[in-house]
């Protein structure tokens, strides 16, 4: 794997996991599964750490910067929050569910935005949406997500089962420029890549003005973020693993930590109650929606 802007991955990391990742101490598996697949995994409540999801994924400075600078003002964070929103959620709908089809269609459709994501002459860093090192990361951002959440909800899993349900998951980078070759091969050395790659997460001015923004919800109209700010900051600063908290300064306390996983118990018991199409109904309803924009030809982005 070309790893320019990574040391030698057979090395052993700097960081462990227990900074870059979040503590998950519930367990065995509440829903006693056979299989754990990232198909699973799309509960609506899986959702609920996307932005900690954005701010991981801006801890490389060229993500950082490309998603800052980027002239594709439709698709701007800042600006239109709720459409951005959709797109991400899309993309995960289109790379775990979606068919080969739909992941061809939503590739290009997203590669038409990223051919104006570059950097200027005046950019503090270098980067290209292009760059698959770049999109690697992003990728390993959202697995980490998934996975995460997916323990949340359902129990953590022991290593068997952690490299069953990795195995499914390779489609978060390979539905854009990301090659199968370049996702690792095993649980194992994507821990060694993750932890490696969490080494360059690093924050300056800009940026954390720009994520404490999106932390306390100023991209949001007054009303919902009154009625949403604190439960949605705990979740965002509950689902960052320490390295980015601590990059940030955002306060978290192993009391904190235990109402988090308590609040995920809590839900994990009420969805037992709710039936699957429901709980995997957004995400289902969105490659509906894909394949109806395709047919139509209405743009998908």
């Amino acid at each position: 794997m070309p790893t320019p802007y990574l040391d030698d991955l057979d090395r052993e990391p700097v960081l462990s996991s227990r900074r870059t990742r979040i503590t998950i101490t519930s367990g065995p598996n509440r829903w006693s599964r056979k299989q754990h697949k990232v198909s699973d995994a799309v509960d609506f409540w899986s959702f609920a750490g996307a932005a900690a999801n954005v701010i991981m994924q801006l801890g490389w400075p060229e993500v950082a910067y490309g998603v800052m600078e980027s002239k594709v003002e439709s698709g701007s964070l800042v600006k239109h929050p709720w459409k951005r929103a959709r797109t991400t959620a899309t993309y995960l709908a289109v790379a775990i569910l979606g068919n080969d089809e739909d992941r061809k269609a939503y590739r290009e459709a997203v590669n038409g935005a990223h051919r104006f994501v570059r950097s200027d002459e005046n950019s503090p860093v270098k980067y290209n949406a292009f760059n698959r090192e770049l999109q690697l990361w992003v990728a390993a951002c959202l697995y980490i997500g998934i996975e995460d959440m997916y323990q949340l909800l359902h129990g953590k899993l022991d290593d068997e089962q952690l490299e069953e349900f990795y195995c499914t998951g390779s489609t978060l980078g390979t539905t854009l420029q990301v090659t199968e070759d370049m996702w690792p091969a095993t649980r194992a050395d994507f821990d060694r890549y993750w932890n490696i790659a969490c080494e360059r997460v690093v924050f300056d001015e800009t940026t954390k003005a720009y994520l404490m923004d999106l932390v306390d919800l100023k991209m949001i109209n007054w009303p919902m973020r009154l009625m949403f700010r604190n439960l949605l900051r705990f979740l965002t600063i509950g689902s960052l693993p320490p390295i980015f908290r601590e990059a940030l300064d955002l306060e978290w306390s192993e009391a904190d930590r235990r109402r988090y996983e308590h609040l995920f118990v809590f839900v994990s018991f009420v969805n037992r109650f709710i039936p699957r199409f429901l709980r995997h109904g957004g995400s289902e309803a969105l490659v509906a929606d894909l394949r109806r924009r395709v047919k139509s030809g209405r743009n998908l982005i």
